[in-house]
């Protein structure tokens, strides 16, 4: 044990860059770094200066030495200012993500949008499953979708057999129900075939 009861792995851990540093999504890593940026400002001034910056590195366990911590920092303010604007921190966050990712890809924001569109298409299906699965249980029953249909008005709602049909034609684990992997697969083909 060292001294003063720390653990040997602590500081390795402070090293390895967290994989959240950089989202997928420009809009989420910006939301997400104006709240930091909000903690950081203690006065709520608008600005960053080096003193609130150490200070809540410190609280982070992360503390930094104060002249390498300025220096560091002084290149993104301005002249005049007292401290790091907004778009200042953005500036620092994104050269620090390169120096320890390497520089985003400008096909980054390409993949960047499709990834929140597959997360969007994610969300709305998840959506719609749970219209379906009404007890919650993670599957859709034939009793479930018949109930679903029967409130579409369809006329496969009055037939039991052809709702179980209907069941096992998407039913690729033959289980008699559809998880949610199973619809997904569904709903991909209808899209698909609908396009």
């Amino acid at each position: 044990m060292e001294e003063g009861g720390g653990s040997p792995h602590r500081n390795r851990a402070l090293h390895r860059p967290s994989p959240s540093f950089r989202l997928r999504s420009p809009s989420l890593n910006t939301v997400r770094l104006r709240r930091v940026f909000d903690l950081f400002d203690q006065n709520g001034d608008g600005e960053i200066t080096v003193d609130e910056l150490a200070l809540a590195l410190d609280r982070l366990g992360l503390g930094a030495d104060p002249d390498e911590l300025a220096s560091t920092v002084a290149i993104y303010i301005p002249p005049g200012r007292a401290g790091l604007a907004f778009d200042d921190f953005e500036a620092l966050h994104r050269s620090l993500g390169d120096a320890l990712f390497g520089a985003a890809d400008p096909g980054d924001e390409k993949a960047a949008a499709a990834a929140a569109a597959a997360e969007e298409e994610e969300q709305d299906m998840r959506e719609a499953f749970r219209v379906f699965d009404e007890d919650g249980d993670g599957f859709i029953s034939a009793a479930e979708l018949q109930v679903v249909l029967a409130k579409l008005g369809l006329p496969e709602a009055r037939n039991i057999g052809r709702v179980h049909e209907m069941i096992c034609s998407v039913d690729q684990d033959r289980d008699g129900r559809v998880d949610f992997r199973e619809f997904k697969h569904m709903m991909q083909g209808i899209s698909v075939w609908g396009a």
